[in-house]
């Protein structure tokens, strides 16, 4: 099995949309999308949940519950039937929508709020933001469209070990056949330069190579089509797997390189580096071997989570589900983005992403489009947890 793990690599239980650090964990980490590959297998400790009152979380009473219960509903059909958090969907079910202060009143009776601690005993973490992006795109190749979303490969192997080594189960190693040897999938450069072997669908074709760069690394984007008729018309695609070599940061590996400062590292940042440097381009993205492969998805609603469950905005929350409950609601405290203003919500822990690894350690949904991709890509704040769970019910036992 180690043999195994060395010659593949590693990448966590995929996420369909999320994320990451996104824009900001091009300086940083991976993104949900681009799993990360660990040294040594998955921490054991898990978070402590201290005893609140309501009183205790800073701005819990200037609104925002009625969005986070309508999010909470949306995952309630894929919570597992045994959970405590299940059982309370039918009593959120009752409450009327859109009004802040009955669900604000009912909350605080049907759930008791714990402070987030580290196994570390830090109550404060890194939360960062991620976001849907709009590319332009079309159904065939031309001119202008050039660029190939890849639907899954047909030669790409998942190997599952959880039921041999159940210490495992938050890895999936991936590679493809050659004969009767399992050997490592094509790198993101193997897969560009030999793009006419590559076994794998083309779902939609579209125009900025930085932009496919990005939306693999936000793990989902909608695809406005701009051919024919269908002009206008808009599709979804989400994450289906990944090559399975780690992910490298490309904002690292600029700024390593001398081409950009940490302050510029930004997804704009690196965009604006990308037009201004076209013949390096393809070099630097090569440097993250990494390679998303998506599915199409219905257009309508947000985009699916790790839960099952159509995102949010404001209100979805990707979490190491390691320490926070998959469709818990979580109190979010922190800053907007390049701000000291109060930025302190409930949200629902829908999403997971491999560079979100620790208990206090949050990446905020801002939604889709250019605006949301403005503030995910400049979020890299501290913040704090309180975990949300039925009263009467003993807590959380994660893995």
């Amino acid at each position: 099995m180690a043999t195994i793990v060395v010659l593949l690599g590693c990448a966590q239980t995929p996420a369909p949309a999320a994320a990451p650090d996104h824009a900001t964990c091009q300086t940083q980490a991976p993104c949900p999308a681009c799993p990360a590959c660990p040294t040594a297998k998955p921490q054991a400790e898990t978070a402590r949940y201290e005893p609140r009152n309501y009183a205790d979380l800073p701005g819990w009473t200037f609104g925002g519950q009625a969005q986070a219960l309508r999010a909470f509903l949306e995952g309630c059909p894929r919570l597992p039937q045994a959970s405590p958090l299940r059982r309370a969907c039918v009593a959120a079910a009752s409450i009327t929508p859109g009004n802040d202060a009955a669900a604000r009143t009912w909350l605080q009776k049907a759930f008791s709020p714990y402070a987030v601690i580290a196994p570390d005993e830090t109550s404060d973490g890194l939360i960062t933001g991620y976001y849907e992006p709009i590319l332009p795109g079309s159904r065939t190749r031309g001119a202008r469209f050039r660029h190939p979303v890849h639907g899954a490969p047909e030669d790409l192997v998942t190997v599952d070990l959880t039921a041999v080594a159940p210490e495992t189960r938050h890895l999936r190693l991936r590679g493809r056949l050659e004969g009767r040897r399992l050997v490592p999938y094509w790198s993101r450069g193997e897969i560009e330069a030999r793009a006419g072997e590559l076994r794998a669908p083309v779902l939609v074709w579209v125009e900025d190579p930085v932009e496919l760069f990005f939306l693999q690394i936000q793990g989902s984007g909608l695809i406005e089509l701009e051919d024919g008729g269908r002009r206008g018309e808009r599709i979804r695609v989400g994450y289906a797997d990944q090559n399975g070599h780690p992910y490298r940061s490309l904002g690292r590996y600029l700024v390593e390189q001398g081409e950009l400062t940490l302050e510029k590292a930004s997804m704009q940042g690196i965009m604006a580096w990308a037009a201004a440097n076209p013949a390096k381009l393809q070099e630097a993205l090569n440097f993250n071997a990494s390679y998303v492969f998506f599915r199409e998805l219905p257009a309508q609603g947000g985009p699916i989570g790790a839960l099952g469950a159509p995102l949010s905005a404001g209100a979805s929350l990707a979490v190491d589900p390691r320490h926070i409950p998959m469709g818990a609601p979580v109190f979010l405290a922190t800053t907007y983005p390049l701000s000291a203003q109060p930025l302190e919500r409930l949200m629902v822990a829908q999403d997971t992403g491999g560079a979100i690894r620790g208990a206090v350690r949050g990446d905020f949904y801002w939604g889709s489009g250019s605006e949301a991709g403005l503030q995910a890509g400049r979020m890299r704040q501290r913040g704090r947890f309180w975990l949300l769970w039925p009263r009467g019910e003993p807590l959380p036992r994660l893995p």
